[in-house]
């Protein structure tokens, strides 16, 4: 597919000049409408070790990773919202389409700070939470490409990139509101309210910030390439089956995510969200602290967006975003062993001098990965190895006889583990069973703590300022691979097919490359024994696609958009 000949632009519009009024108004409001709804939709990542307890039951690493999922849940919908929204988007314009997505995500935020837990309605509350987590991802799945390409069809064409990157920073923009929401609220009502009650307040606030987005988007007009399509009749009547069915349209689709989105999405997520896990769950530094130290870097790093944006309407957007790709690949293990460093340096100091061997059979080793956090491990292994990645201990494992018990050792300390005994409905350990593990957990515990294990990271002790350092780097990257591909996917796109064709690789790696990130790094994490384990995923997610990018995406800011061949 091409779009560098055909349709001129229908503004006529020279190339450069001064923004003009009605262009501000176009990206401010677009804008303005995506913050809301990142901000929505990132609040619950924000807040998902709060949410584990409230919504979901079982051991401390099974329920984390399954509030992750029902985290992810929002992200693995987003193609199909891309699907539903950019098919509207296509037909009817992208105007009143991104109008509904708001409605939509705004209504269900709103839902989430009204909904019971699970110990007032059992399992209603977390199949109601993750249905509200769908729709959420529909809603985003049809909000971004609407905003992207409303905002790239109103810019003159040598200022699409710098026009459509400020559309980039929403995302980073609402983090940071949710982060400050978050932050003022915990600082109001305190720890212990916050966690009983005082998180629902930043979703329920979030209603004003509907109202306001909706009313600036309905003063908005229709974009005019879109307009000028509808005019002449030549609107896709199955913009599907256009972007999909056929292979010279398709093969870009393919391309647009495997060499741009996919490397791009973990870039994003592992900058921005899985560096905050990772000092929340694994530095255990307290998430006021980890909060602040993030919306600090994402408030200096945010005006590299735009900057990003506006330098690759002078030298191509390609080498940026598959640069970042390569920086961030290079050099996740240094700066998030940064992280640790400056972040909980007895931590360190204890990996490094305290090493600790689970040696154990085998076979009575498992993935402990539970998405449903109804089941328990009764392996003596399973049983071992979960109490170790939850106290941000790496450990090694050595192979021992088949069928024997595992056993911990912590320098000289040798601690055997049991093999638990079930309750008849196989979802729970036994009542003497119980008593073993809070046995062994306090054994355990006294013997990691002696070898120099913190139980949770010393404020006095950490560097702020070099972690905010670090943060600024790993958002950095963000920049690069984020600020201009908005531009990007909507260059490699014809107008009648481009809300459908643009959202669908977008939201299938960022929603499900992406949106897994967190998900299958800690549980990576937790079944290799190293806290570092789970970097490998966006590192190799990365480089596949800076090969694939640098072999078979052209470059694109030449490209004639307006165009319908």
């Amino acid at each position: 597919m091409t779009t560098t000949s055909g349709t001129a632009d229908p503004r006529n519009l020279p190339k450069s000049g001064s923004i003009t009024p009605e262009e501000r108004k176009v990206i401010f409001a677009s804008s303005l409408g995506t913050v809301f709804e990142w901000y929505d939709f990132y609040l619950y990542g924000s807040l998902a070790p709060i949410i584990a307890k409230q919504f979901f039951i079982g051991e401390p690493t099974t329920t984390f990773i399954f509030a992750l999922l029902a985290f992810a849940a929002g992200f693995i919908v987003r193609p199909f919202g891309a699907l539903v929204f950019g098919r509207l988007g296509d037909m009817i314009g992208r105007k009143y389409t991104f109008l509904i997505t708001i409605l939509i995500m705004g209504a269900s935020t709103f839902i989430v700070g009204l909904l019971p837990g699970y110990a007032a309605i059992g399992i209603a509350a977390p199949i109601i939470l993750v249905s509200l987590r769908i729709l959420q991802g529909l809603a985003l799945g049809g909000e971004y490409g609407g905003a992207a390409t409303y905002v790239a069809e109103h810019a003159p064409h040598d200022k699409r990139g710098s026009f459509t990157s400020w559309i980039q920073t929403t995302a980073t923009l609402g983090l940071f509101l949710s982060l400050l929401v978050i932050l003022g609220t915990r600082t109001a009502v305190g720890e212990e309210d916050f966690a009983a009650w005082g998180w629902r307040v930043p979703f329920l606030v979030s209603v004003l910030l509907l109202g306001v987005s909706v009313w600036i988007r309905l003063s908005m007009n229709e974009s005019p390439a879109f307009a000028k399509m509808k005019a002449e009749g030549k609107t896709s009547k199955a913009p599907l089956s256009e972007a999909f069915g056929q292979w010279r349209n398709l093969k870009v689709v393919i391309l647009a995510l495997l060499g741009l989105t996919m490397g791009q999405a973990v870039v994003w997520y592992t900058g921005q969200f899985y560096a905050l896990f990772f000092m929340t769950q694994v530095l255990k530094i307290d998430g006021a602290s980890a909060n602040i130290m993030t919306a600090l870097s994402l408030a200096l790093a945010t005006p590299f967006f735009i900057f990003f944006g506006i330098l690759s309407d002078k030298i191509g957007r390609k080498w940026i975003i598959l640069g970042g790709c390569v920086l961030a690949a290079a050099t996740y293990f240094p700066l998030f062993g940064a992280l640790t460093h400056y972040g909980n340096p007895a931590l360190e100091t204890a990996l490094k001098n305290s090493p600790v061997v689970v040696v154990a059979d085998p076979a009575s080793c498992h993935f402990l990965f539970n998405p449903t956090a109804t089941k328990k491990f009764p392996s003596s292994c399973d049983i071992a190895a979960g109490m170790l990645s939850n106290a941000s201990v790496n450990y090694t494992t050595q192979e021992a006889p088949a069928g024997s018990v595992a056993k911990i050792k912590v320098g000289d300390k040798e601690i055997t583990a049991f093999n638990a005994t079930m309750t008849p409905d196989g979802l729970n350990f036994d009542k003497a069973s119980k008593d073993a593990e809070a046995a062994l957990k306090k054994e355990v515990g006294g013997a990691i703590k002696a070898a120099g294990y913190p139980a949770k990271a010393d404020d006095t002790q950490i560097n702020k300022p070099m972690m905010v350092l670090v943060l600024f780097i790993l958002v950095l990257y963000v920049t690069m691979v984020y600020g201009p591909i908005a531009a990007m996917l909507v260059e490699m796109f014809p107008t009648r097919i481009r809300y459908t064709s643009m959202s669908l690789p977008y939201h299938i790696g960022n929603g499900w490359f992406g949106g897994l990130l967190p998900t299958i790094s800690f549980a990576l994490v937790a079944f290799k024994g190293d806290i570092y384990y789970g970097l490998w995923y966006p590192i190799i997610i990365a480089l596949i696609t800076a090969v694939i990018g640098a072999l078979f995406v052209g470059e694109t800011k030449n490209n004639n958009i307006y165009a319908n061949d």
